[in-house]
């Protein structure tokens, strides 16, 4: 029996991952803030003192994309810049008092998301789900190298 692309389990990741995408700009949005600016904040929070090439790499987005993210968030009060020790060449990133409520908000909104991953899925299927996602993070992470990339089977 086939299915059409409603049941294709990369079609259905997609739509999963752009739904959240869009609800989390959406409360993003009652912040003042943009989801990249968010997801700045969530990893300020927890790797202090990032370079923005470092943020950089771990958003997917160019250091030029950073650094004006970075501006904005700097002119409200929420990020500060200070010089390397080692390197006067590199900025490290800072939260400052005011991004507080803005991580408050979206530890609350990922709560509320586990919480609806738990109520639809169980508490079981949502830890299994977890780990499905990890394996298939792992899998794909190792076929990055040019010799394993993925190809079309013969």
């Amino acid at each position: 029996m086939t299915h059409g692309l409603e049941r294709d389990p990369l079609f259905l990741l997609y739509d999963v991952a752009r739904t959240m995408r869009t609800q989390t700009d959406q409360r993003a949005r009652k912040l003042d803030l943009t989801r990249a600016q968010w997801v700045i904040l969530a990893w300020l929070n927890l790797q202090p003192g990032l370079s923005q090439n470092e943020l950089a790499a771990l958003v997917e987005v160019e250091p030029i994309t950073i650094a004006r993210l970075i501006d904005r968030l700097e002119k409200r009060g929420f990020v500060e810049r200070r010089p390397d020790p080692r390197d006067r060449r590199i900025w490290r990133l800072h939260l400052l008092p005011a991004s507080a409520p803005a991580l408050e908000e979206f530890q609350l909104w990922r709560d509320a998301l586990s919480q609806r991953f738990a109520d639809i899925l169980g508490v079981d299927g949502a830890e299994q789900l977890a780990q499905m996602l990890l394996d298939i993070k792992a899998g794909l992470a190792a076929d990055r190298s040019p010799s394993t990339a993925l190809e079309p089977s013969s």
